[in-house]
């Protein structure tokens, strides 16, 4: 590595309406540098990364390239100065060809004509350099999730990158593909490029990166070398307090049968299955985990269990009733709570108050309204004590839920659906997203659950997670269930197997 840093973010400043969202921030990246930028939930680093990518301007600091003074205007700006960004979400066109989407935006070196083969010759010579195997002719919609994210990077590394810029890379990705996704960024520093890399993921921080800097509160509160430090330390910085690694899951004998689905299928909003013939139980008492990679079925499996979604054929009975056919009001009726996998979308109206979302479910009841009218005493009474009882930082019930950051509007989320103690459940991903001291507290809110006999279906992409919380553990694969395993007798790897479809159980093992 050259002395001079590559990058030298100085002072940086950026405030929206009422928020300070990043206070004289200060963040240094070396040339060859893997460099993890971590946080809670509304920490700053997204809008700090948003500054260095022309996505906003910043009210206050300066920003060094090569100890060069510049101003970045926009993302295409931001690329003409060596800059890409892979965002978590990818920004791909799924009809399109590999090529043409590495290709799309740029101008073509024959007028208005692209020249295909000089550019899948390109994409090529990137894959090869840098370990990114991918077809480039392929249509994107016949990629898996890892390989599109290849695509996303040689897209960046096309037009020049030198410094990326990789928001949550992991969160969609088996075991194995995130080993592939470390390989290349090895490679990719190797061969003299930066990236900054975003996650919440402590693990994964002391695996790949070189230095580590943590904001809390919208400030840097310090970078350090990653093998001077431990994630107990990290997560400290992170949060301000102790976190405790380990869960206290007491050993609970499953009761009744409270989940039951037989030969559901369910199809997606193109009319294609998503879920097919699919059966599983969850008892009262017992957390089974859910294990996929996004977009297996999933979502519809848990929009169909909570009457979002008509299934088109097969059984779903809760608590011994059919409730196959049933809407989500009808579903009121049978203590079933539903967290959804979007939060912004399913889980909140974000321009109502706290006080108003945290009714939603029960506004209609007393003494919440009372002939027909809402008691508006009897629902700001109730938001203060589920905001103390659920710990969401928030100046008052009061303000809208668009506010808050991700972690607490969670909390309301959870807040809502346990308060009244239901009987069953189904959690879809509750701790996306989310920093490590909001998901410690959301995964000892769901074992207080467990404890007092509730039955969850507990749906995630986060392996460790699925491990540490599951009494028994569903592997989902294009819909199907391609087995269930005890978690003390199967490996992330082993599970990561069964997730890409390798391994129909953990006995196929070799």
């Amino acid at each position: 590595m050259t002395t001079t840093p590559f990058l030298r973010m100085e002072n940086i400043t950026k405030t929206f309406p009422g928020v300070l969202a990043n206070n004289r921030v200060n963040l240094e990246l070396r040339h060859g540098e893997i460099h993890a930028l971590l946080g809670e939930n509304g920490a700053g680093k997204s809008t700090l990364m948003n500054v260095l990518y022309g996505l906003y301007q910043p009210d206050e600091g300066q920003i060094y390239l090569n100890d060069r003074l510049t101003t970045i205007h926009s993302p295409d700006d931001a690329i003409a100065k060596g800059i890409g960004m892979v965002h978590q979400h990818f920004m791909l066109v799924p009809p399109l060809s590999v090529t043409e989407n590495v290709m799309l935006g740029l101008p073509g070196d024959k007028g208005i004509l692209l020249n295909h083969q000089a550019a899948k010759k390109n994409i090529l010579d990137i894959s090869l350099t840098y370990g990114l195997e991918v077809n480039p002719d392929l249509p994107i919609w016949n990629l898996s999730v890892g390989s599109q994210q290849r695509v996303e990077i040689i897209k960046a590394l096309y037009r020049g990158a030198k410094l990326l810029i990789l928001d949550e890379p992991s969160a969609v990705l088996t075991p194995q593909e995130i080993e592939g996704l470390f390989e290349v960024m090895r490679r990719l520093v190797s061969n003299g490029n930066s990236i900054i890399f975003i996650t919440h993921k402590l693990d994964e921080v002391m695996e790949i990166s070189d230095r580590v800097t943590v904001l809390r509160d919208g400030a840097a509160i310090q970078t350090v070398e990653t093998k001077a430090t431990t994630k107990a330390e990290l997560a400290r910085m992170m949060v301000g307090r102790e976190v405790l690694f380990r869960l206290d899951k007491p050993p609970v004998e499953p009761g009744r049968v409270m989940l039951e689905i037989t030969n559901l299928v369910v199809n997606d909003d193109r009319e294609v299955p998503a879920v097919r013939q699919l059966s599983l139980q969850v008892r009262a008492g017992e957390i089974v985990g859910l294990a996929g990679i996004d977009g297996n079925g999933q979502k519809e499996l848990a929009e169909a269990i909570a009457g979002l979604r008509p299934p088109k054929s097969g059984h779903i009975r809760i608590a011994g009733r059919e409730t196959t056919h049933l809407n989500s009001g009808d579903l009121l009726h049978f203590n079933l709570a539903y967290i959804p996998e979007d939060r912004h979308r399913e889980g909140l109206v974000l321009g109502f108050k706290l006080s108003e979302n945290l009714v939603a479910r029960n506004f209609r009841k007393r003494p919440f309204s009372v002939r027909g009218f809402l008691n508006n005493t009897a629902i700001k009474s109730h938001a203060r004590q589920l905001v103390q009882r659920f710990d969401v930082r928030t100046p008052s019930p009061e303000v809208t839920a668009k506010t808050l950051s991700g972690g607490n509007q969670q909390k309301v989320v959870l807040a809502r659906e346990l308060s009244e103690n239901p009987d069953l459940i189904i959690a879809a991903h509750p701790t996306r997203g989310l920093d490590v001291g909001a998901t410690e507290f959301v995964e000892n809110r769901l074992l207080e659950q467990r404890a007092r006999g509730a039955a969850i279906l507990y749906i995630s992409t986060e392996l460790e997670e699925i491990l540490n919380l599951s009494d028994r553990i569903a592997v989902i694969h294009r819909g199907e269930i391609m087995g269930i395993v005890r978690p003390t007798e199967v490996t992330p790897e082993i599970l990561g197997l069964m997730m890409a479809g390798t391994l129909h159980s953990a006995a196929d093992a070799p």
